[in-house]
């Protein structure tokens, strides 16, 4: 594998420790209780901050999961690099728990299909959002291969229009059955612990009843600094041409659960969309 084709970590030893080890550790910690059951799901809404703020939400919500071979992943693109829909189409992501392979055939055809999504790796290679779901995804799994997209804001029109337009793919080429859509995103940020509450549960109760459009529309009429917006768009648009018909909450909490500061706060859920 060229270097060009190896995506190697950009965020281990800051959002997440470097040593696997320490990774297995911290993420059993997170674990509460036994083996419960594993659910199906269409898709799933993680957050992407530091492990030590938002990481045990999203094992809340990964613990829950029966992770199949697929997993699309979908995330902001914080760093304004590459298109404003980039997916990267070949190649391996390394991470200190070892290598995934990106499914080049799938993305291959959700990039022909597209007349939205470019090829392009420039976006991913500083980009966090998607790189510290796969430690979690990799404790739980090791077969699974990704498809790796970054969205930019935009209209709601177009990012169901992307959405509807994966599912058709999808469906299309016979993968229904071995795929979950993962949309990376935190919520409400830097505000008050009871303000981001009230905000957080209004965007939350959207995604919960699979309305992308009222989702885009109280983020916007609230001021709600969530910044996966289009991510989820996407996600929930996707999940429900595919047949998903409910979302329900893993888990929600804010960074003050782990350094006490309510004052100046980013909250963090789980959800997962079957």
């Amino acid at each position: 594998m060229t270097l060009s084709k190896l995506r190697k970590p950009c965020v281990s030893g800051r959002f997440y420790p470097k040593n696997a080890q320490e990774i297995k550790k911290m993420i059993a910690g997170f674990i509460e209780g036994g083996k419960g059951a594993k659910t199906k799901a269409t898709g799933c809404l993680l957050p992407h901050a530091g492990y030590i703020y938002s990481g045990k939400v999203a094992v809340k919500a990964v613990s829950q999961l029966d992770i199949p071979e697929k997993i699309i992943l979908l995330g902001p693109n914080h760093t304004g690099s590459g298109p404003a829909f980039s997916i990267m189409c070949e190649g391996l992501w390394e991470t200190p728990l070892g290598e995934v392979n990106i499914d080049s055939g799938l993305s291959r055809l959700l990039l022909n299909e597209s007349k939205y999504l470019k090829d392009d790796s420039s976006a991913h290679a500083q980009e966090h959002s998607l790189e510290v779901e796969l430690p979690i995804l990799q404790y739980f799994s090791k077969g699974f291969e990704i498809v790796p997209i970054t969205l930019m804001p935009e209209r709601l029109n177009i990012l169901r229009e992307i959405g509807i337009g994966i599912a058709d793919t999808i469906k299309n080429h016979n993968y229904s059955d071995k795929v979950l859509l993962l949309a990376s995103s935190d919520m409400t940020h830097y505000e008050s612990e009871e303000d981001a509450k009230v905000k957080d549960k209004i965007a939350i109760d959207a995604i919960l009843a699979l309305d992308e459009g009222r989702l885009m529309e109280v983020v916007d009429k609230f001021h709600i600094s969530m910044c996966g917006c289009a991510p989820v768009a996407v996600m929930l648009s996707c999940a429900k041409v595919l047949g998903a018909t409910k979302g329900s909450l893993a888990m929600y909490q804010s960074s003050a659960e782990a350094n006490g500061d309510k004052a100046s706060v980013v909250g963090y859920a789980g959800i997962i969309i079957n």
